[in-house]
């Protein structure tokens, strides 16, 4: 009802709704936004409504896919067109994407076909930032940070063991990485393979609200642990808790150097087990996934040599 009712002010006062067809509620965040399907200009459309406390976030997704729309609007890498931006009203609209988001085509599809989805993985978030890539010195200390204060909100003592044992593992990656240099970019901000649509020969990226500028490897290990944690692993073989050749596929196709295999690399797949912090409701299978994940990541973290 207060999604309708939003709609019904922004049709009052913005002209360019008076045509759209909202067909849809996709998914409402409380107090946030609100995400609808319909037809833009007669064509297939997601509708973004945020409230007035989210109409900068909403600015800054905009702004990153007009920016890097005209880079990724090819037959195989591309990611959802722009269609309007509406910030009186706090709506904007983006292509609906055809096909299916590619964990879900991954878990459907024969074990033995999907390992050949990783490098097309890889290629489309090397098309991503490869406009953008530079060099610049490390940080560790502030994703230390982060990583710390979210160890100690995991609320399952199971896996709080083995994320004080990443955590002292990261300690001493971070130490290594003092004074080194990686790679940094533009970066997508949330790239696991729910936001990447498969259709065909296609790969669109979508929600792009979380892109900033950050570490390459990063991003990388948003893709990889996501599905680790989850229990996917496209090979049948893990290394750093994650899909193995999953990670042969990321450093052939960005030539990742010898300090991005071995140092920032395994440092973010830490990153990322700790900062997303399992809860209460999650089913038992996902906490097992996460322990089985965890445990293998500390393992060969701490074969690490120096």
């Amino acid at each position: 009802m207060a999604v309708q009712a939003r709609l019904a002010e922004a049709r009052a006062t913005e002209p360019a709704l008076e045509e759209a067809c909202i067909e849809e509620v996709l998914r409402i965040v409380p107090g946030k936004r609100a995400v609808l399907a319909g037809l833009w200009q007669e064509r297939p459309a997601i509708f973004r409504i945020v409230e007035p406390t989210e109409i900068e976030w909403q600015a800054r997704e905009w702004r990153e896919v007009s920016r890097i729309w005209p880079h990724m609007q090819g037959v195989r890498y591309r990611v959802a067109e722009p269609l309007a931006y509406l910030p009186e009203v706090g709506i904007m609209v983006v292509e609906r994407v055809p096909g299916t988001p590619l964990l879900e085509h991954l878990w459907s599809a024969p074990a033995e076909s999907r390992a050949a989805l990783m490098p097309r993985a890889a290629a489309w978030l090397r098309r991503y930032t490869d406009v953008t890539e530079a060099w610049r010195a490390t940080n560790p200390a502030g994703w230390l940070a982060r990583a710390e204060r979210a160890a100690a909100a995991q609320p399952f003592a199971r896996l709080r063991g083995i994320e004080a044992d990443i955590l002292m593992q990261l300690q001493r990656l971070a130490a290594m990485l003092d004074g080194a240099e990686w790679r940094i970019a533009i970066c997508h901000g949330d790239f696991h393979p729910n936001n990447l649509v498969l259709d065909g020969e296609r790969l669109t990226g979508i929600d792009l609200g979380a892109s900033s500028r950050m570490p390459v490897t990063k991003d990388i290990a948003r893709f990889l642990a996501h599905m680790g944690r989850r229990g996917m692993l496209p090979s049948g073989q893990r290394y750093l808790g994650v899909d193995a050749q999953g990670i042969e596929a990321f450093v052939d196709t960005f030539a990742l150097t010898e300090m991005e295999r071995t140092r920032t690399l395994p440092f973010f797949l830490g990153i990322e087990a700790l900062i997303r912090v399992e809860n209460r409701q999650m089913k038992n299978g996902r906490i097992r996934h996460a322990q089985e994940m965890y445990a293998a990541l500390r393992d060969d973290l701490a074969a690490l040599t120096a």
